[in-house]
């Protein structure tokens, strides 16, 4: 699977990816890496495939590194993202279509709405703590 991944041209850290529905393949395929807080996979199944019933534990994690991370769905419609480096400078603006995902890890992001009736499911690492906690504009 073709995964577009944006580097920060301060320090090579990976700040945001894109996934595009037209690379998606069958099977499962882990989008994020396992150090991510926020954690995607794409699958891909035929019909009649199931899994083994289970529940999820609860998990303590003391890291003094959290940073909140976001994804975006498109649904509908189309997005341009708007991504920034770790200094606040554009590092890449590529435009989001139904079925396409983005992910940031760090560094900023803006978006604009290029159609009526968008549609995006938005995805955060939570808990929210509100705007003052949480977020610093640009």
């Amino acid at each position: 699977m073709n995964i577009e991944k944006i580097y920060s041209k301060i320090n090579n850290q990976l700040l945001h990816q894109i996934v595009r529905f037209s690379d998606i393949s069958s099977g499962r395929i882990n989008l994020s890496d396992d150090d991510k807080y926020i954690q995607c996979a794409v699958l891909n199944l035929p019909k009649g495939h199931t899994f083994k019933p289970h529940k999820h534990n609860i998990n303590k994690i003391n890291d003094d590194n959290y940073i909140p991370q976001e994804s975006w769905c498109v649904i509908k419609g189309s997005v341009k993202c708007i991504f920034y480096d770790l200094n606040d400078a554009i590092i890449a603006e590529p435009v989001l279509y139904a079925g396409d995902a983005s992910f940031t890890y760090a560094g900023g992001h803006n978006y604009l709405i290029l159609e009526d009736n968008t549609i995006v499911y938005e995805y955060k690492t939570g808990p929210y703590q509100g705007q003052k906690i949480d977020k610093t504009f640009i």
